[in-house]
């Protein structure tokens, strides 16, 4: 089934419209409020709306007793600036949707006009539009709600926007498919002292360069294997711009990469290690928070075939992954429920990365992504 002219510029329409007020996780209830009422145009069975925040739930429910399919997409936004010059660019300054997920709710929206078209024979689609991804805390939130155990999945898909690939391919991998992360905020007390004497306060100085140095250190396999580990240092800030003062504070943020969820938890432990050792060789306290925890995506493999067998009967090219991506996708949670599937949709071979302030979605691909996303659902409901 295929989407009708009208029917894409419509949803086009709302894409670029989405695209131009952006809102960051955990702020998205204007992008919630206008996903609803989109909605309703589809008549589903159901809407759930203020799911783990502001997430959204649309209920597709066919004639028969069956399964319930998940269909997920994102909400949020980033907190980066929109350099496209397009006239349909953000117009909130410092906030923009250089992920595509304003055009993966595209997606998902002309998936219920399909649904609206050919409902499922048997069972239940559930599209939900989930709140804060970015930050890693969205599907958490959307899982814990009591709500959700009213459209608890059996299985669960998602796609992801992906450049540097041929627009409308579609690129699948089973097992391990985006990798474990977390932000590690570790902060160093000492005390403040005047910077003509030193010697009468204790400075993190010395130990914020030592456990940089260590942090760098602990990165291990280039390859993404199960002891692939990467810890990233993105920030480190040490005192205050003074000239008299001896600073009495420093705080290093690290992000943490690992392929595996048990590598992680390894990784954690390691790294706090050499944090306390630090802190204890210079005299200094420590504190250490966490942020934007991702779990590992992985991939079920009978539903990765269906993803393959929906590309090949709706002729397009096919890329099979031999590594799991880098980045990391809060989707992984959903995979801890059900089997889930992520596959990715080639954006263009020259089309700006992810997370560029130049990046705007590819509008061309909301009707491929709809389709597979029908095509596959159904498939698993028992039609054709």
């Amino acid at each position: 089934m295929t989407l009708p002219d009208q029917t894409f510029r419509e949803i086009r329409d709302i894409r670029r419209d989405l695209h131009r007020r952006p809102e960051l996780s955990g702020e998205e209830f204007a992008t919630a409020e206008t996903i609803a009422g989109h909605l309703q145009a589809f008549a589903p069975d159901a809407i759930l709306t203020g799911l783990g925040g502001a997430g959204v739930a649309a209920i597709f429910t066919g004639p028969g007793e069956g399964t319930t399919v998940l269909i997920r997409c994102e909400l949020d936004g980033l907190p980066i600036e929109d350099l496209s010059g397009l006239e349909h660019r953000s117009t909130i300054a410092g906030k923009g949707h250089q992920c595509g997920h304003d055009g993966h709710m595209a997606i998902t929206l002309a998936t219920a006009h399909l649904l609206a078209r050919e409902k499922p024979p048997r069972g239940r689609v559930v599209l939900l539009f989930q709140p804060a991804e970015e930050n890693g805390k969205g599907a958490r939130a959307v899982i814990a709600d009591p709500r959700f155990g009213t459209i608890a999945p059996d299985f669960a898909l998602s796609l992801h926007n992906f450049p540097g690939y041929p627009r409308h391919s579609i690129l699948a991998k089973s097992g391990f498919v985006t990798c474990a992360s977390r932000g590690m905020r570790i902060s160093l007390e000492g005390r403040t002292a005047h910077a003509s004497a030193p010697e009468t306060g204790v400075s993190p100085a010395v130990a914020m360069a030592d456990l940089i140095q260590r942090l760098n250190a602990m990165s291990a396999s280039a390859r993404l294997d199960e002891d692939f580990v990467l810890v990233t240092v993105v920030h480190a800030h040490l005192g205050e711009k003074a000239f008299g003062v001896s600073p009495g504070h420093a705080e290093v943020w690290a992000t943490l990469r690992t392929l595996t969820d048990e590598r992680m938890a390894q990784l954690v432990r390691r790294a706090e290690e050499n944090a306390r050792a630090v802190s204890t060789k210079h005299g200094l306290q420590l504190h250490i928070d966490y942020d934007d925890v991702f779990s590992a995506s992985v991939n079920d493999s009978a539903l990765t075939q269906m993803i393959r067998q929906s590309a090949g009967e709706l002729d397009l090219r096919l890329f099979d992954l031999e590594e799991p991506m880098r980045f990391s996708e809060d989707f992984g949670e959903f995979g801890k429920i059900c089997p889930s599937v992520m596959f990715f949709l080639g954006a263009g071979a020259e089309h700006p990365a992810l997370h560029n302030p130049d990046y705007d979605f590819p509008d061309e691909l909301i009707p491929t992504g709809a389709a597979m996303f029908h095509r596959t659902a159904l498939r698993l409901l028992g039609g054709n």
